[in-house]
């Protein structure tokens, strides 16, 4: 319990040592936490309110987070390139790494701009609504068998005034979908049954975003045969891949008749799988 009239930046530092046994990023969800019990951002919190008297409301949103629940479900917001995403139990919490695929499609299309963008697997509208920030006249179609991540991307959408621009299907990767996009993004399931999870990710986040088969390839496997109808001329497909995956993914593009080309992140591991 925190002590009566603690300051926020010491609240801060004690909370910071007591998340260091179960975050790799402690004094961050700390801080992402306070600002969400103080009612404002991060960079309010750090220039402006150190000072103040920790929150009643802190206590509990720490325990949370001891209890491994991901500080995205606990804040119900996660930034993401240009945005910021609400999310919770559902939907995949939006993962900085994915924003690779991003630079990789705005570095394709350089001083140009996609008409039409695909999302495959949208979740709560990441990748789609991220693009359609970047380029301001495209429009999108985002598809995901999970009504209840759908319903939170269609919130997205409306909340950041992309309503109009971005549409949302319930279904099963691209089946039944006919049209031609100049962008194509994926970021599906990726992880193998067998694979250890952090608990924030194994207890709490849906199982569906998570997992595919055996060896994490399964929605590769059902993806990519259908990329070659999917690509409009001059157009590029961006699909997230786990760090050992990159040599099994490219190899199903290959098979596929296309051109994989290895983007990594800034952690300059391997991210994705640029297909044209």
């Amino acid at each position: 319990m925190a002590e009566r009239g603690l300051k926020v930046r010491q609240a801060l530092a004690a909370a910071a040592a007591r998340l260091a046994t179960v975050s790799e990023t402690p004094r961050l969800d700390a801080e992402l936490l306070m600002a969400h019990a103080l009612g404002m951002s991060r960079d309010d919190l750090l220039l402006r309110r150190l000072d103040d008297v920790e929150p009643p409301a802190f206590a509990a949103l720490l325990d949370r987070r001891l209890a491994h629940e991901p500080v995205a479900y606990i804040t119900g917001i996660r930034a993401f390139w240009t945005i910021d995403i609400a999310v919770g139990p559902g939907a995949l919490v939006p993962r900085a790494d994915s924003e690779t695929l991003i630079e990789a499609a705005v570095d394709h299309f350089a001083d140009q701009s996609p008409v039409t963008i695909l999302d495959l697997g949208t979740g709560p509208g990441t990748l789609l609504l991220a693009a359609l920030d970047q380029w301001r006249q495209t429009i999108g179609l985002g598809v995901d068998r999970s009504t209840e991540a759908l319903a939170m991307a269609r919130a997205n959408a409306d909340r950041l005034g992309l309503g109009a621009r971005a549409k949302l299907l319930e279904g099963d990767w691209a089946a039944g979908i006919e049209s031609q996009f100049d962008l194509i993004l994926a970021n599906p399931p990726y992880i193998g049954l067998d694979e250890v999870l952090p608990p924030e990710v194994r207890e709490h986040e849906p199982a569906d975003a998570l997992f595919a088969g055996a060896d994490g390839l399964d929605a590769y496997r059902a993806i990519v045969p259908d990329l070659p109808r999917l690509i409009a001329p001059g157009g590029v497909a961006i699909l997230e891949i786990g760090h050992m995956q990159a040599d099994a993914v490219a190899a199903l593009v290959e098979a596929a008749g296309l051109a994989p080309a290895l983007r990594r992140d800034l952690a300059g591991r391997p991210r994705a799988i640029v297909v044209t």
